[in-house]
């Protein structure tokens, strides 16, 4: 039995859809990934962004503003 391509969640991600998660610019999520607010790792010259870590991100967010 196979999933239908909608409930497949990606592993990784590229900048641009992470950005697009966020409701970021691009360059505003490589300035995160600058700074270490946001990790990533390194495939060749691209970099790919965990979802988990996306969610890491929100959460000490969420936490700090409170």
């Amino acid at each position: 039995m196979t999933m239908p391509a909608a409930a497949i969640r990606p592993v990784l991600l590229t900048a641009e859809e992470a950005a697009k998660m966020l409701r970021i610019g691009r360059s505003t999520l490589y300035q995160l990934l600058a700074e270490k607010e946001l990790t990533s790792i390194k495939i060749g010259r691209s970099r790919r962004i965990r979802p988990a870590d996306i969610e890491a991100y929100i959460e000490r967010q969420a936490a700090s503003a409170a």
